[in-house]
């Protein structure tokens, strides 16, 4: 077959993966974006699988085999509250993809006699990036599943390791360019496992919805990288539509984090948090309340805002939240939902969830745009939220988190927060809205809190 046909094939699977990403910008049209991008992906694998330089299928058909075998167990299995810690796993995979291909290219090439300098280039680069999206993503991955801490792992002197580091792979892959062996390939591959690590250890709770998104992009890179060493242009824009998307979701939400990438990746976040949690919340009391003070403030309410966070997800309370907001929708009461852009644990997490509960998008508003409203809201409930709604953002510049933009709550007339316990956030930090006059704290489960609130809407 002509080989422009294969371009232009390829080239329509890209301007798919195009539509689809424009999609997923908007909850109203992602399930088109979906569509969009999958069938993008069957044209591309069909395309490829019919390359003149494909010639046996059999590791190829038992690939796909096991591999969507695993895929269909996995979403089947999979809750919406692991679902950062799946996409930073599958972050993992991309990233160990690039290095067995640049190492298997490498193989093949008789350990580098028959290679020129742009072809060692591609390779040391899909190494370097591959490594690291791999052991970062891997980190990522243990934080998000709480196998190691989400305070921050900082040591002295770190900075300035990784910068040796950096320098390091660089004199390496000079090295590997002009003298392709296997020696400067191990290490500066080996290096660069060391070096995501060292990268995502130092990365606080707060800012791992950011983390992951760049892990995004790092992935993205290599992936076009090994387009490059496989001299497929289809992987080569998908990749860099990856990468560079993931970048620049990366950027606002830094944006919207009032922080620099820079000081994400180069510094700590919260690493003091616990003793700051101990000493803040010291000779200070907090107002409870019951699910039925709850409900009757509510149904009594002309205007309220649902403020969904982490909690929501773990305790999957959407779907009885679906019910509440129909039924104080019956009863007159104008009910939004606003969420900030780094709630939960991924970016769109929150997002996704009041998507699953079939939440109507018109309701739905981010922090931009309804954060000037809470000073006209009868009520704000806080649902499994906190970092994202602490006052001390703004007004404490001790405070780890200050600086954040956060969403105004503390504005509202009434305030109710449904958490488990006292226990701080994500970020690892106390919440001072807790102990505002206007806040009172519902105990308990926040399914089983949102449930007794419909319980009790429903009896009145």
């Amino acid at each position: 077959m002509n080989p422009d046909i294969f371009s232009l094939i390829y080239l329509v699977a890209t301007i798919l993966f195009i539509f689809g990403l424009k999609g997923l910008s908007s909850p109203k049209t992602a399930l088109q974006g979906n569509f969009s991008a999958m069938l993008g992906m069957a044209i591309a694998v069909v395309a490829t699988l019919c390359q003149p330089e494909v010639k046996n299928y059999e590791w190829i058909i038992a690939g796909i085999v096991v591999g969507g075998v695993i895929g269909i167990v996995v979403a089947q299995k999979i809750s919406m509250t692991a679902m950062p810690q799946l996409v930073a796993a599958l972050h993992s995979f991309v990233g160990l993809s690039a290095v067995l291909v640049a190492v298997g290219t490498f193989q093949t090439h008789l350990n580098g006699s028959h290679m020129n300098g742009v072809l060692a280039l591609e390779l040391g680069l899909g190494a370097v990036i591959g490594a690291i999206t791999f052991s970062g993503s891997v980190i990522a991955f243990g934080k998000l599943q709480a196998i190691f801490t989400s305070n921050p792992l900082v040591f002295k002197g770190q900075h300035f390791l990784n910068l040796v580091l950096g320098i390091f792979i660089l004199v390496g892959l000079v090295q590997f360019i002009y003298e392709p062996s296997w020696m400067p390939f191990l290490v500066i591959t080996g290096v660069s496992f060391l070096l995501g690590f060292l990268l995502v250890l130092p990365i606080g709770g707060a800012d791992m919805p950011v983390i992951v998104s760049m892990l995004n992009s790092y992935s993205g890179w290599a992936a076009s990288a090994t387009g490059f060493t496989l001299n497929n242009q289809l992987l080569i824009a998908t990749g860099a539509l990856v990468g560079s998307s993931g970048a620049i979701l990366s950027y606002i939400m830094c944006h919207a984090m009032n922080r620099s990438f820079i000081s994400v990746i180069l510094g700590g976040f919260g690493g003091d948090a616990a003793a700051a949690a101990v000493t803040s919340s010291a000779g200070k009391n907090v107002k409870s309340a019951a699910s039925e003070d709850v409900a009757f403030v509510l149904e009594n309410s002309s205007k309220v805002i649902i403020i969904p966070g982490y909690g929501m997800a773990v305790a999957q309370a959407q779907h009885v939240i679906r019910e509440i907001y129909d039924l104080l929708h019956e009863k007159g009461v104008d009910v939004r939902f606003a969420i900030h852009p780094v709630a939960g644990r991924m970016p769109g997490h929150m997002n996704v969830l009041l998507a699953e509960a079939e939440i109507p998008y018109d309701c739905v508003f981010e922090m931009d745009e309804i954060n000037s409203e809470f000073s006209t809201t009868d009520v704000a409930y806080v649902i499994g939220a906190n970092d994202v709604v602490n006052p001390d953002a703004k007004n404490n510049k001790t405070s780890p988190l200050y600086g954040m933009p956060i969403l105004d709550v503390f504005k509202a007339k009434q305030i109710f927060v449904s958490k488990r316990s006292m226990g701080v956030g994500y970020a690892g930090v106390d919440n001072s809205l807790f102990y505002y006059d206007n806040c009172s704290l519902v105990f308990g489960d926040a399914k089983v809190t949102c449930e007794k609130i419909l319980t009790a809407l429903k009896s009145s």
